[in-house]
């Protein structure tokens, strides 16, 4: 595939900043004035006619599917210890279902102290109910209703959590699986299966964990410090996460009270994983049995067998798994965290429960990770010259807490300043370059693309510290779009900016 260089802006201050004008007949200071008046580019508004027609050209299934998230606040009951969070009514809320083409309406009442969104996460729906605030939609105040509705355009495996703040690392989430008409898969019996991080109402709420983290490593020795100082993980390549939490749950519930899921022997299960962590990835096994990976992030991949899977924070994996006969551990463990989110697959009646400190071997055998995977022929993107390239460099550290993109903090109040720009119909190629020392679980809204050489097809990819990972996507869904770090501390210190449309 040939890659194409972005194209510079000969007269923008940064590239006045670092170089010399031969033969311009202008000083430097006359140009910096010269670009600070030139026009800027128009950019597609979320309401615009570009985003409606869009949505008119989906396909459209004729049926619809109606929902209501009431976000308040909840009591829940954590094996014991109580806890006092922001939910839709459960935790996890209940799973939407859809089918392609359906058209879903979802009436969101906020009962909730403060303003909030509910962003999709992974459907490539039209921008403006994609929930991002101050960019596609005004917050919905508290006391307020907000009607997201949207055509589902792909079939998969997604989420969806509120973009407000630290307000997805409380219990704002869901599982939202969009089925496929013509599903190829064959299976006896499906199990979703949302995987968290928890702290909030135990040890500290997420907005006092910012505050923490703010002061880098400096509170940190103190022992009632919620910092993690010692996670370290090889497959990471470095630090595994920041935050040190009491509880690490399996749809909802922690190890010392964990979910059984019921089957019988023989049968083909499909697992849809989902992390809906703030700061964890996790590594998943089921004990005595090997996964075949068929999709991420919704998409299908040329199947593979592993013994276990990473997931960082937003990715979604399915995997099929033949039960064999007993009570087996299902191990999600805080990858470098040394700690585990735990529950029990049962096939047999009779057969003893596993402990929750099980020792499972799968956990250190084959891991999958998304860099191992190839897309499904059908799916993957067509050969095609890149229009446009983007370097998007992951900067800052934990010791400032100062976590950016390209050393620029983001503010979520003008959400546009040093925005990406792009145009539709072009193909984009973003090298995301990891100068930190930390991993980052990177997020573009609104869009799928694929890991470069035929990798699979993600929206949300983990980059290690020294990596640059390549991908590429075509820009066929008008908007203004976040791309952020999926760690909710990361993003909210400013490691975000945005990818809008020219119009």
């Amino acid at each position: 595939m040939t890659r194409v260089p972005a194209i510079t802006n000969l007269f923008s201050p940064a590239t006045l900043s670092r170089r010399t004008v031969v033969g311009a007949g202008l000083s430097a200071a006359a140009l910096l004035a010269l670009a600070a008046c030139s026009p800027q580019p128009q950019l597609l508004s979320p309401q615009s006619a570009a985003v409606r027609a869009a949505e008119k050209r989906r396909l459209s299934s004729g049926n619809s599917v109606k929902v209501e998230l009431r976000a308040s606040e909840t009591t829940v009951d954590l094996a014991g210890t109580l806890a006092t969070t922001w939910s839709y009514g459960a935790l996890p809320a209940a799973t939407i279902r859809a089918t392609q083409g359906d058209l879903i309406t979802a009436r969101v009442v906020n009962e909730l102290p403060e303003a909030t969104t509910v962003h999709w996460h992974g459907i490539a729906l039209r921008n403006d109910m994609d929930g991002a605030p101050h960019l596609t939609q005004d917050p919905i105040p508290p006391q307020s209703e907000f009607n997201y509705q949207f055509l589902a355009p792909n079939a998969g495996t997604y989420w969806f959590h509120p973009h407000v703040g630290t307000q997805r690392d409380r219990g704002l989430l869901g599982a939202l699986i969009i089925e496929d008409p013509h599903e190829p898969l064959v299976y006896d019996d499906e199990w979703v299966v949302v995987l968290d991080d928890w702290i909030d109402g135990v040890n500290a709420t997420p907005p006092e964990i910012l505050a923490e983290l703010f002061q880098g490593m400096r509170g940190a020795s103190n022992s009632q410090s919620n910092i993690m100082q010692n996670a370290r993980s090889s497959l990471l390549r470095g630090h595994a996460g920041d935050v040190k939490y009491p509880h690490y749950l399996v749809n909802g519930r922690p190890a010392a009270d964990p979910e059984t899921f019921r089957s019988r022997s023989g049968a083909r299960i499909r697992i849809r994983l989902i992390n809906a962590g703030g700061d964890t990835a996790f590594r998943v096994a089921l004990g005595s049995h090997r996964m075949t990976v068929t999709h991420t992030d919704g998409y299908p991949v040329e199947h593979v067998d592993v013994d276990s899977i990473l997931l960082g924070m937003g990715e979604r994996y399915d995997v099929l798994v033949t039960l064999g006969d007993g009570a087996f551990p299902f191990v999600a463990e805080a990858e470098g965290k040394r700690a585990r989110g735990f529950a029990v697959v049962r096939t047999a009646s009779l057969a003893m429960a596993p402990s929750s400190n099980v020792t499972v071997s799968e956990l250190t055998g084959q891991v999958g990770t998304a860099d191992q995977l190839v897309a499904d022929a059908e799916f993957a993107l067509p050969i095609k010259d890149i229009d446009r390239q983007l370097t998007v460099r992951l900067t800052g550290g934990m010791a400032s807490y100062d976590w950016a993109l390209d050393k620029r903090p983001f503010d979520m109040d003008k959400p546009l300043d040093n925005a990406r720009i792009i145009r539709a119909g072009e193909r984009v190629g973003i090298d995301f370059v990891n100068t930190t020392t930390m991993w980052h679980p990177m997020h573009l809204h609104g869009h799928t693309y694929q890991h470069l050489g035929g990798g699979p097809c993600k929206d949300t990819s983990i980059v290690v510290p020294g990596q640059t990972l390549s991908v590429i996507f075509d820009a066929n869904n008008p908007g203004q779009w976040m791309l952020h770090c999926h760690n909710v501390y990361h993003s909210e210190s400013g490691m975000m900016t945005t990818v809008a449309y020219e119009k």
